[in-house]
Parts: structure tokens; C-alpha cells; sequence
């Protein structure tokens, strides 16, 4: 029969491991100053956070990763480790899409780590004009989403932006009903941002059909406005119920479960080759016979995949279009490169927004 360790026995053994934890992290935080030492000596002085370095740790450590603990779960620690560790070495300052409570404030802690110093900004515009400034050094801002598609005012922005894309995160979007009523028949109206209430239409048609429904801002604004208006409720995340002190009446009231938004880090960063990355890009074609099939070719002929082609209406003349491209692959990479060649031939520009990492869980 197997005996069972004491529980005092146990306990003692997580102590002795923890301290052996903390002495390592202590170590790991030491070495991390002398590389911004080594760096400045080298006379780097304006961001020591790299991107690519950082999707190349984490890949390592959920490759390295036998469990129990899930990988994602190994990712976030190792994220915030770094995240602190950075912090030592030079703080980074990072703009999202405000108020604090959003879900883009979320995706900011979850690419750059609690350590990182976020700002709000009220527009998209605002985070692109923030970083390109000089400002803060990253933005992030949301460009995609999996139920309701692309988020155009950002895409937009890029047309005329010299800002890299040199990172992206995914967020999986949960959005609970949440206010300071105590029955769903005490709702007199629900705030939320449009794309939210979008998100839950079913729900709410279902549970709430006579329910005024109010878009607003943000879902963070949403939520501050439940906080201090009798009878209403706002439709948001967790985070925004603990911010404003609300009761979640119901949990992940989503119409689809694997709801998620794509964001996009944008800086003045050029990211280097990690082996496993997403480029995009702009194209304009002008209105001629032919133009997208002219776009695609260079890509079937070097075997590239693409992940995603958008267009938008180019401002230059009635019915002009540029189209946005995110394929699998690196500028650096031989076939990119030579299929970047040959398309800038056959179309009348083509900007390269950024090769980056692909989103790490």
C-alpha cells in the first residue's frame, strides 16, 4: 500500500522549492541588468525590449514544458518574469485604447506583462499619434475580430502611418452582464461598445428583448456609467467589474465561445527573424483589369500561404482600391523576399507593414 506524505512534509518541501524559485528569479533579474548595462555600452539607450527575443523565450519554455502546468499558464508567468526583469533594465511605455478596464488594455498586459507602463488614449488615431510622436514607444491597437471581421479605422491608419507592425496578441473575449441591480428584471437599459452588443445580440434577444440597448465608447465607459446610473447594466470584462465595483449578474453571455480579437503592436521597431512569423502589407493596384490576380500570383508561384487579404477604398479616386495582406513568412526569408520582387512590378506600390512574430498563447 503506498503511503501518503504528511502534510507538514509537503508543505516544507513547496518552502525549500520556493526559495529556490526566488533565488533563481533574483539571479535571472541581475543578469538582465548587466545585459542594459551591455547594452548601453554598446550605445544602445532609447528600448531594450526586442520583440522577437521575447516569442523566441517563450516558444522555448512551452517547448521545454513537460506539465503539469498547462502552457499557456507557463507562458503567462514567464511573460510577467520578463516583463519585471525589463522593467529593471529600462521601463517600456505602451498607449492603448482607453479608458483603463478594456479589453485593450488586457491585450497590452498580456503581450508586454503587468511591469510594462500603459497610457490610455480616447482614439486609434490617438495611439498611432502617440507613438509616432515618440511619446510612448509601442501602441497596441485592435485590428481584428474573429465574429464581427476587421477593424477598419485602424487598418485605415496605416495608409498613412511610417509605424511597424512588430508584434501581435490574441485575446479571447468574454463578455459578462454585470451592474449593481440584483435581478435581470430591475434592467432598464445596457450599455456597451456597438461591437459588443453585436457579440451578444442572441443573448440579449433572448433574455433582455425589451431592454433599450446603448452603445458607447468603450466597454470601460459602459461599465462607469452602470456604476453610477440606477437600473442599467453594462456589458463587459471581468476587469471593468472589479474597476467600477459591479456585480456580475451573468458570465460569458457571448454568442460564439471562441470569440477572440486580434491586436497589433505597432512601434518604430523593426522585428528580426524568429522562424515561425506573419508579414503584412499595403498593395495599391489601381482600377485595372486584372490587379488582384496580379497581387496573388507572386504568392501561389513561391508557395507562401496568405492568411488574410482586406480591401479598402484607396481616397485617391472613385473606386480605387488598396488591399491589406497578412501572410505566413518574414521579409528576411529567401521567398518572401524574392516574391516582394516580383509583385513590386506588377502593381503600383507595396509597403511592408511589418514581419513579426506570430501571436504566442
Amino acid at each position: 500500500m503506498t503511503s501518503v506524505a504528511p502534510l507538514a512534509e509537503l508543505r516544507k518541501k513547496i518552502d525549500a522549492i520556493d526559495q529556490r524559485i526566488l533565488e533563481l528569479i533574483n539571479q535571472r533579474a541581475s543578469v538582465a541588468v548587466e545585459v542594459a548595462k551591455t547594452k548601453m555600452a554598446a550605445g544602445e539607450n532609447d528600448c531594450f525590449y526586442r520583440p522577437d527575443r521575447e516569442a523566441m523565450v517563450l516558444r522555448r519554455i512551452q517547448e521545454l514544458n513537460q506539465g503539469p502546468l498547462a502552457n499557456d499558464t507557463v507562458a503567462r508567468f514567464f511573460r510577467e518574469l520578463m516583463s519585471a526583469c525589463l522593467a529593471l533594465e529600462k521601463p517600456v511605455l505602451v498607449a492603448y485604447l482607453g479608458p483603463e478596464g478594456t479589453f485593450t488594455q488586457q491585450a497590452a498586459f498580456k503581450h508586454f506583462g503587468h511591469a510594462a507602463q500603459v497610457e490610455p488614449a480616447t482614439t486609434i488615431d490617438e495611439i498611432f499619434k502617440m507613438v509616432e510622436n515618440g511619446h510612448c514607444q509601442f501602441g497596441v491597437v485592435p485590428v481584428e475580430n474573429s465574429s464581427e471581421g476587421m477593424i477598419t479605422n485602424t487598418l485605415d491608419r496605416f495608409t498613412i502611418s511610417p509605424l511597424q507592425i512588430c508584434g501581435e496578441v490574441e485575446v479571447r473575449i468574454h463578455h459578462n452582464l454585470m451592474g449593481n441591480v440584483e435581478r435581470l428584471q430591475d434592467i432598464s437599459e445596457i450599455f456597451s461598445h456597438q461591437q459588443s452588443l453585436a457579440q451578444c445580440r442572441k443573448w440579449l434577444d433572448k433574455n433582455l428583448p425589451d431592454v433599450k440597448r446603448t452603445a458607447v465608447d468603450s466597454n470601460a465607459e459602459a461599465a462607469r456609467l452602470a456604476a453610477c446610473q440606477p437600473k442599467t447594466a453594462a456589458v463587459a470584462g471581468e476587469v471593468a467589474a472589479d474597476l467600477y465595483q459591479l456585480h456580475i449578474l451573468e458570465r460569458n453571455i457571448e454568442d460564439q465561445a471562441d470569440n477572440t480579437t486580434r491586436f497589433l503592436i505597432i512601434g518604430h521597431q523593426t522585428a528580426a527573424s524568429t522562424g515561425n512569423d506573419k508579414t503584412s502589407l499595403l498593395v495599391s493596384t489601381g482600377n485595372k483589369p486584372g490587379a488582384l490576380h496580379a497581387i496573388l500570383r507572386p504568392f501561389a508561384d513561391y508557395g507562401i500561404s496568405l492568411t488574410r487579404i482586406e480591401s479598402r477604398p484607396s481616397r485617391q479616386g472613385v473606386w480605387d482600391y488598396v488591399f491589406f495582406i497578412d501572410f505566413n513568412g518574414h521579409c528576411q526569408d529567401p521567398a518572401v523576399s524574392k516574391a516582394l520582387d516580383e509583385l513590386r512590378g506588377k502593381v503600383n506600390l507595396v509597403k511592408v507593414l511589418g514581419s513579426y512574430p506570430k501571436a504566442v498563447l
